[in-house]
């Protein structure tokens, strides 16, 4: 019970002040099991994108078989839940990429490159077999750290 004790005090700073915030916004499409937007917030909100796929707002495939035009959605959907959550690109600090054909990653770079001018996050970019839907090509997650002061 003393340890217990103890690491209730240790930790009632951060468990005080943290705040944990989940939205979907309705410029994107609706989720299945997962949130759209994870904020965390203490002295800087961190924020949690799921990855995004090549889906408007209405739930519609943008870009079938076309690995720059999927990108170009993906990233769309990215800069709308950043936006909901009061964020921008350069506030994000990690990104994963999960592509089903590595040979066709500089498409992605391509696009990625309008959105990541002078600020680069840590990055991941592997190959995976498929995605949740096969024709599914591209999913990217980020999160991404703004400044409540």
């Amino acid at each position: 019970m003393r340890v217990s004790l103890s690491l209730l005090f240790m930790l009632w700073p951060v468990l005080a002040f943290a705040q944990i915030k989940r939205t979907n916004p309705p410029t994107l499409s609706p989720p299945t099991g997962y949130t759209h937007i994870v904020e965390v917030t203490g002295p800087a909100k961190t924020v949690y994108i799921s990855g995004q796929i090549a889906l408007d707002k209405d739930g519609t495939l943008i870009g079938a078989g076309d690995m720059k035009a999927q990108a170009e959605q993906v990233f769309r959907n990215l800069q709308a839940a950043l936006t909901a959550a009061g964020a921008t690109f350069k506030d994000v600090v990690k990104m994963n990429t999960y592509v089903t054909d590595m040979d066709k990653a500089p498409a992605v770079r391509e696009v990625r490159a309008k959105y990541f001018t002078d600020t680069t996050p840590a990055s991941t970019l592997v190959q995976v077999v498929h995605l949740a839907r096969p024709e599914l090509m591209l999913e990217i997650e980020v999160i991404a750290v703004v400044s409540t002061r």
